[in-house]
């Protein structure tokens, strides 16, 4: 029977074995990625998860898109995150720009031509969205855009940008609004973000706008409904990077794994010693109640209901796990585990950049705190 959404999920799959295997480790150098990846991703759909399929895309649903990041991020974190905030733009510009605007700019987001950022932080304006000072002022024809952006993914190379920005007050969630942004305009100066371990896959950057011209058929949400947008938006991105930590702690897992059964100790595998097996069975413990709170997020979101707690209780609960786990997994395999050749030294980075994302984890804990999700009456 043919099943769209699992050949797809095969083809990324093999996506991951091959390109990103391959290529993770340089990237982790900070090597250029060859733009033949980029293309071969766009080539089996990874652009265009959820686009509808009059636009172009594959209509596949969420469950499919979380899936796909963590598949490619169980080799390289920051690539699956480049590509679903380029898929993520696709899929806005589908929804609410005209056609006109999707026509002109949907062809080269989803085959790879073009790479695609949504850019909501600000250096004083990070998980508190409403506080952010980048501003869009009324003006014939258009808005004009002032403001900075940063730690933004695919700022460094990207070609087009959702920008959000204040069209009233500062501090008034419902005056911000989207616009689309040519980020190869003059008025726009990019920068890019680099930290201990490389960001390259990731393209981590920010750009100044200044006196951007944004036409009015460029305003893709409009001011009373871009707040609400963002939060639902963030909802989900919490839920496919609760996955994608997960997925980066499954393959230590079996990584480690696989080093105890080959590895000799004391005359006999690393695995047939009982306080070497222990760390492993934690893990698996932990891992399979973080992916349980991921698909009951993945449930909630497809049945329509409210995601707020579990989207974040998903994300914190992952990123834990990766934090600890990972190191864990790293001393399972002793030396071993450090080797390039495997990648589980990276994914201890990217679990650090994963808490970053989306919401600190300090605050979705705040969040938290005042919820209960025992569901039964007691």
């Amino acid at each position: 029977m043919h099943d769209p959404a699992a050949e797809f999920l095969a083809d990324v799959r093999a996506f991951a074995r091959t390109h990103v295997e391959r290529d993770a480790a340089a990237w982790a150098r900070g090597e250029t990625l060859d733009p033949a990846v980029t293309f071969h991703a766009a080539g089996i759909g990874l652009t265009r998860m959820e686009v509808p399929v009059a636009s172009g895309g594959l209509g596949l649903g969420f469950r499919t898109k979380v899936e796909a990041c963590a598949i490619i991020a169980a080799v390289d974190f920051g690539l699956a995150m480049s590509l679903v905030n380029t898929h993520n733009v696709a899929k806005r510009i589908a929804m609410t720009a005209s056609e006109t605007v999707a026509s002109r700019l949907l062809p080269d987001l989803v085959s790879g031509r073009a790479s695609a950022c949504t850019a909501l932080t600000e250096p004083s304006a990070g998980s508190d969205v409403s506080a952010m000072r980048c501003t869009a002022r009324p003006t014939d024809g258009g808005w004009i855009l002032e403001g900075e952006k940063t730690w933004i993914v695919n700022a460094r190379h990207a070609r087009l940008s959702i920008v959000y920005a204040q069209t009233g007050e500062h501090g008034d969630g419902a005056g911000i609004a989207a616009f689309l942004v040519d980020l190869t305009n003059p008025c726009c100066e990019r920068y890019p973000i680099e930290s201990g371990f490389s960001q390259t896959s990731i393209g981590t950057g920010g750009f100044w706008l200044n006196r951007y011209f944004a036409p009015n058929e460029h305003a893709v949400l409009p001011a009373g409904t871009a707040f609400k947008a963002i939060l639902s938006e963030i909802n989900g991105a919490r839920i496919y990077v609760a996955a994608m930590c997960c997925a980066m702690v499954s393959a230590g897992l079996r990584l480690a794994c696989a080093h105890g059964e080959t590895r000799q100790s004391f005359g006999k595998p690393l695995d047939q010693h009982p306080t070497w097996r222990e760390p492993l069975a934690r893990c698996a413990t932990h891992l399979a109640a973080a992916w349980a709170l991921v698909e009951a997020a993945i449930v909630a979101t497809e049945n329509g209901a409210d995601t707020r707690h579990l989207a974040a209780a998903a994300k914190v609960n992952a990123v834990s796990l990766a934090q600890v786990q990972l190191p864990a997994m790293l001393h399972a395999m002793g030396a071993e585990g450090l080797k390039e050749a495997y990648p589980v030294t990276r994914h201890i980075g990217a679990s650090q950049i994963a808490a970053l994302t989306d919401g600190s984890t300090a605050m979705l804990l705040d969040r938290l705190a005042r919820w209960n999700p025992t569901p039964i009456s007691l």
